[in-house]
């Protein structure tokens, strides 16, 4: 697979690079306190120490323009697709190591699936920061061995809401809060009962 780099033309469909913040701090912080597991992720939607830095209430003002918002991690190794999510809002991914992004565009979901063969793959370097739209499916980062900081608004990717009147529309896709999921056969989360909504190959880098 082609690897293109977030500061490409091609990456303005899915994000953009984001600065004007010092992201040093948070670095810094996600580097000396928290995991890298070897040949697994974790993710944790937010992280007390990581919220409690200056820049993290600089980017809940400025970049979430004041809405509440979680600052999290996803760390450890990761080649596969294995799913796509997308979420009602963007998310600002940090990357305190180089990271591949495998992304898509919901517009191509297509009666509830999409073809792997539309996903792009962009490199975010070591101490790069990228919005991803809302628009943008997305999910772990790809890379031998990473800690990325993920930021999204507060209580995304926390307990599924209770839906009272649930259609055989989106309604199946809803995974977590705030949190729209469609899996590959081949995944862990298909197997757990995620929607299978992925065709084609599992992408690997």
């Amino acid at each position: 697979m082609k690897i293109q780099s977030v500061t490409d033309s091609a990456f303005g469909i899915y994000g953009k690079v984001v600065e004007g913040y010092d992201f040093a701090p948070l670095i810094g912080a996600l580097n000396a306190s928290t995991p890298k597991p070897s040949g697994s992720t974790v993710y944790l939607p937010g992280d007390a120490a990581l919220e409690a830095l200056p820049v993290s209430a600089e980017l809940r003002d400025r970049f979430f323009g004041g809405l509440p918002i979680q600052v999290g991690y996803c760390n450890g190794s990761n080649r596969s697709l294995n799913c796509l999510e997308y979420h009602r809002s963007s998310e600002l991914n940090i990357a305190a190591d180089d990271v591949v992004l495998l992304v898509a565009r919901q517009q191509d979901i297509a009666d509830r699936k999409l073809d792997t063969s539309k996903v792009e793959a962009f490199l975010l370097p070591k101490g790069t920061a990228a919005e991803l739209y809302s628009t943008t499916l997305h999910y772990a980062p790809c890379g031998e061995s990473f800690r990325v900081v993920i930021v999204l608004p507060k209580g995304t990717n926390t307990k599924k809401p209770d839906i009272l009147r649930a259609t055989d529309g989106e309604d199946a896709l809803l995974w977590a809060c705030n949190k729209w999921l469609i899996a590959h056969p081949d995944s862990p989360e298909a197997k757990a009962g995620a929607y299978i909504g992925l065709t084609g190959e599992n992408v690997s880098v």
